[in-house]
């Protein structure tokens, strides 16, 4: 056996022990210090989208890009069938006005998800449980661009004066006559 044996056993140690720490303070980064039950302090609100598009839960919730929070939880309302969007706000950020408004964006044109919130003014707060009611949904950008492929741009070149080939595809009920609504 070599004296230099007990040199490179604790050498390996060392190494291994070096390793593990560095996994750790990596998982603990990629999880901005928020690991269960440590580091939270938050308080939870919710929004009401039609189009969620990509979001997912633990998405971030920002203003002005900073980081304010996370997705919780995204649920169906079974009732109106649309999604409600829980959101994490953290404390530091608890004097958000009552009037404050969401939607869903995109970091760059295939980035990741997120909720951005813009405050409004009013003076009273968001409170833990209450709904923002100002909501916009997330933009398809697949959907518009094939609305726009598949319309042909904004001439069709027919003959506007000619009657429409869709018209006869519409059904009888929604093809009303007077276009005129009805007064009270």
């Amino acid at each position: 056996m070599s004296s230099h044996a007990p040199r490179i056993e604790f050498a390996v140690g060392a190494f291994l022990l070096l390793a593990l720490a560095s996994l750790l303070v990596l998982a603990l980064a990629s999880t901005n210090g928020k690991l269960g039950w440590f580091g939270g302090n938050a308080y939870e609100i919710t929004a009401r989208f039609t189009n969620l598009g990509p979001l997912r839960a633990n998405a971030p919730v920002k203003i002005g890009g900073v980081n304010v929070g996370r997705v919780s939880a995204i649920t169906l309302d079974p009732v109106k069938l649309d999604s409600v969007v829980t959101l994490a706000i953290d404390a530091r950020y608890d004097d958000l006005p009552a009037d404050t408004s969401a939607a869903i964006l995109t970091s760059g044109l295939l980035g990741e998800s997120y909720v951005g919130l813009q405050p409004g003014g009013d003076p009273e707060p968001l409170r833990e449980g209450d709904q923002i009611f100002l909501t916009q949904s997330s933009v398809d950008l697949i959907q518009m661009v094939g609305k726009y492929m598949f319309s042909g741009g904004g001439d069709n070149g027919g003959d506007p004066a000619a009657p429409s080939s869709e018209a006869t595809d519409v059904p009888a009920y929604l093809q009303e006559a007077d276009p005129v609504p009805p007064t009270e």
